[in-house]
């Protein structure tokens, strides 16, 4: 949570995730060993202001201040999740190895696979995922050195 907005405890929040439906009406985050069930919240500036129940003052606003929040992971059979592409093989369309996933880098056009070997494969490129395994479909070229 970055800051207080206004005298009735809302607060702005930013998201570091692009799944937008954990501020609907109803949804639960947590706060360190406090729940918090998001009433209403509406998009500002590329953050967002939410009102949070139990929260009704500025002084219980700016106790939230600067905390992070966090919500229980979401059933997405298609979701790719940073946690789970760490350590994967990546392996080409034909089952030759190109490296692990070390790390998962921000890219506004994509995020960006980084291999141990320092290679970057767009995520658009992945075709299918099994534990511990990414299938990718990558443009001839891409990983030349």
């Amino acid at each position: 949570m970055v800051k207080p907005h206004g005298l009735r405890g809302e607060v702005i929040v930013e998201l570091t995730t692009d799944r937008t439906e954990r501020m609907d009406a109803g949804s639960v985050l947590t706060c360190s060993d406090r729940e918090l069930l998001v009433e209403r919240a509406s998009p500002h500036l590329g953050r967002w202001i939410v009102a949070f129940a139990g929260v009704a003052d500025r002084d219980s606003a700016e106790s939230l201040r600067g905390a992070v929040l966090t919500a229980s992971p979401l059933e997405d059979p298609d979701a790719l999740w940073v946690h789970e592409l760490i350590g994967s093989e990546v392996v080409d369309m034909a089952g030759a190895p190109l490296g692990t996933v070390v790390s998962v880098e921000a890219n506004p056009a994509s995020d960006l696979l980084v291999l141990d070997g320092g290679g970057l494969i767009p995520l658009r490129f992945v075709t299918s995922q099994a534990p511990g395994r990414l299938t990718v479909d990558v443009p001839e070229g891409l990983l030349d050195l």
